[in-house]
């Protein structure tokens, strides 16, 4: 094995994901079975896991004490002691702070890893390993399926053993690779406090509604499975199955596709797609139809890939770390907002949730076409406004 960045870069990923998949889809029927959780208590839960990822901008400050390698080899380790110990505490109060201490290990990985990515990784090369991760992340979610129906199933260990097990696996794994790796030198060194730049505003922009659109699939077309056609916890999971192998196969293939066509028409395509995908949710009446949607809906998203590679491209090298921080706090207002009002929407019309998403898709068209066919410093928009102009064109 390679003692490359993108090497560890692509084995942090992997522990991320195996962790990470393990405690979620297992989640839903630990609460219930074991600290009988009703609707108001896992709720509540799913809104302080999203809290880390609104205070990802903290991130930064934490760079003053510690390099982002470091950074982010500890806090794939606070994930995984947060999932090893989620089976000791079957309560409520216990486990709202385990489930805190595992997001804030989730959350300032991603942050950190995004980060890393764009610093480690060349330009030329980056939507395809991008593509390649989406990839490695797939197969590790699989593991962690496969992990669960071995232990659980063919072993008939409980919970406890489950959490622990995988929580310590991904936590040893930390450790070897820790000691297996040098540290790798960034680029230039990182601003150490939170950045808001006005040239960065369009890629502020498409992060806060990648973020809307990604809460409307998350929470609600999932629950349009169950509610509307009746999915139970078996198809349900197979779904999520289909998914992570349609990933597997075509994530790589997808980033590469997206480092020829650039990011401007690799959005546009997602975002045409989203906005079909949406209204079709909102009219679907086959449960087979709806289940194809789900499946287009989750390919289409690894198109999102562009948005970082935009960034990578317009960007100062010593604002990344600092603007990955920031956009992830944007990218999580839309997880602390949206679930909560379009959930009393849902009560008056399911249809009207997804319209909204369709419109959230529209608004990211609009956006992505603002996008220069070659973005660079200098080049960051096609269209900008001048306060004391009216709007100008900027030379591509």
């Amino acid at each position: 094995m390679s003692k490359s960045p993108q090497t560890l870069l692509l084995l942090m990923t992997f522990i991320m994901s195996l962790v990470f998949s393990v405690w979620q889809v297992l989640l839903n029927n630990f609460v219930i079975e074991q600290a009988q959780f009703t609707g108001a208590e896992i709720g509540m839960l799913q809104s302080l896991r999203e809290v880390p990822g609104f205070l990802a901008f903290t991130a930064i400050f934490i760079l003053l004490l510690i390099k982002e390698q470091s950074f982010a080899l500890l806090s794939l380790a606070v994930l995984s002691v947060g999932v090893a110990i989620t089976g000791f505490f079957p309560q409520v109060l216990g486990l709202y702070l385990t489930t805190v201490l595992m997001s804030v290990g989730f959350h300032y990985f991603e942050t950190i890893n995004q980060s890393l990515t764009l610093q480690w990784v060349d330009k030329r090369e980056t939507a395809g390993f991008l593509g390649k991760a989406l990839a490695w992340r797939s197969a590790a979610a699989l593991s962690g399926y496969a992990s669960i129906w071995i232990i659980m199933s063919w072993f008939k260990l409980d919970y406890v053993w489950m959490y622990a097990l995988i929580g310590g696996l991904g936590l040893m794994m930390v450790l070897t690779i820790t000691l297996y790796f040098p540290k790798f030198e960034v680029g230039e060194p990182q601003h150490k406090k939170v950045i808001l730049r006005k040239k960065y505003w369009l890629y502020y922009l498409l992060t806060f509604f990648s973020g809307a659109r990604r809460q409307i699939f998350m929470v609600f077309a999932g629950f349009m499975m169950v509610e509307k056609f009746g999915y139970s916890v078996t198809e349900i999971t197979a779904l999520f199955l289909i998914n992570y192998v349609v990933n597997l196969l075509f994530a790589p293939a997808i980033g590469r596709f997206i480092g020829r066509i650039g990011e401007q028409r690799a959005l546009t395509i997602e975002y045409l797609g989203l906005i079909i995908v949406f209204v079709s949710y909102a009219l679907v009446e086959h449960p087979e139809m709806a289940a194809a949607l789900y499946v287009i809906d989750h390919l289409l998203f690894a198109m999102a890939i562009a948005i970082k590679t935009y960034f990578q491209k317009i960007a100062d090298s010593k604002d990344i770390a600092a603007t990955m921080s920031v956009s992830f706090t944007i990218n999580h207002i839309a997880a602390v907002v949206i679930p909560a009002l379009l959930g009393l929407l849902w009560l008056h019309s399911p249809q009207a949730v997804f319209y909204i998403g369709a419109g959230f898709a529209v608004c990211s068209l609009v956006l992505a076409r603002n996008i220069p066919l070659t973005p660079a410093q200098g080049n960051e928009v096609n269209w900008s406004w001048n306060l004391k102009k009216a709007p100008h064109r900027v030379k591509q």
